[in-house]
């Protein structure tokens, strides 16, 4: 298998295995009496983000792979557990607050709002940069850019009730 498969089925696994947690976290919040907010934009989340990962392998599956950028893209990963190590059984794809529950603040919450989008914002712009794929990842870096403004005016609105 070329290195550069192997990085495209880690991510499909890794991100298939995500659904599956934030399915079972999302039910377990709903069941706490959790509220869904703004639910709206999520189905533009998955097509965008399903649209980024398919793009990617019909256009990098057999791609030369650059080092430097993987490296990068681990550093990325290991940000992506240390979020949702944090978050636990809280973190989810969707906004969801509980009421009366405290904000997080330890791990990166410490230190930045939203570090979860950060994490994926830096991986829809550097897995392509790790296949040669500039443009793709400035395409899809404004196309989530723009959904975020969105989610992220909404959540701040649902954490701040």
């Amino acid at each position: 298998m070329s290195l550069a498969l192997a990085v495209l089925v880690f991510v499909s696994l890794q991100r298939l295995g995500e659904l599956a947690l934030a399915r079972r976290n999302t039910a377990r919040l709903l069941a706490q009496g959790g509220i869904e907010v703004a639910p709206g934009h999520y189905p533009l989340i998955v097509l965008l983000h399903g649209a980024w990962l398919a793009g990617l392998w019909w256009l990098a599956w057999s791609a030369p792979v650059d080092l430097a950028w993987l490296a990068v893209f681990a550093v990325l990963q290991l940000l992506r557990v240390w979020v949702l190590a944090t978050l636990g059984p809280r973190w989810t794809t969707r906004i969801i607050v509980l009421p009366g529950a405290p904000l997080v603040r330890e791990g990166p919450y410490r230190f930045l709002n939203h570090p979860n989008y950060w994490v994926v914002a830096g991986e829809i712009m550097v897995l392509p940069l790790v296949f040669g794929l500039v443009w793709y990842g400035v395409v899809f870096s404004l196309l989530n850019a723009a959904l975020l403004m969105v989610r992220i005016r909404a959540e701040n609105r649902a954490l701040a009730r």
